[in-house]
């Protein structure tokens, strides 16, 4: 059961990341024509190292034992695409690459929700006994 328990926590650090993403590219096309707008990316790095900081917290198996977390979340891993400049106002949104960045994020979410549905029809399996 502990295998099943942790590919779903990796398959949802994943979606979570997915989200992110979209989150940040949706921003960037809104503001495609906004002067001085800078686009922006969610590091993977960054954002692997948060989850991981964010979500190791310690099973005590003794009442005594002392409460721990690993590290500290880092907040967040959006961070600006400063080094280009693609608009005379300032704008370094591309919107040929932002389009690409969605439909990229896209085939990876649906990905990840493919590979947690066939987790929770294992787990149903399991449960049903077989049937």
């Amino acid at each position: 059961m502990k295998l099943f328990s942790s590919t779903i926590t990796a398959l949802e650090s994943g979606l979570n990341y997915s989200v992110q993403k979209q989150n940040a590219i949706s921003q960037n096309i809104a503001n495609a024509d906004t002067p001085n707008y800078k686009a922006k990316d969610v590091s993977f790095k960054s954002f692997l190292d948060n989850e991981m900081n964010s979500s190791f917290i310690a099973n005590k198996t003794n009442s005594k034992h002392f409460d721990f977390k690993y590290g500290q979340a880092s907040g967040t891993s959006m961070v600006e695409r400063d080094n280009t400049s693609y608009s005379h106002n300032g704008n370094n949104v591309d919107l040929d690459t932002e389009m690409s960045l969605m439909a990229e994020n896209q085939i990876y979410n649906q990905a990840l929700v493919e590979r947690l549905n066939s987790q929770f029809n294992s787990l149903k399996s399991v449960i049903r006994g077989g049937k």
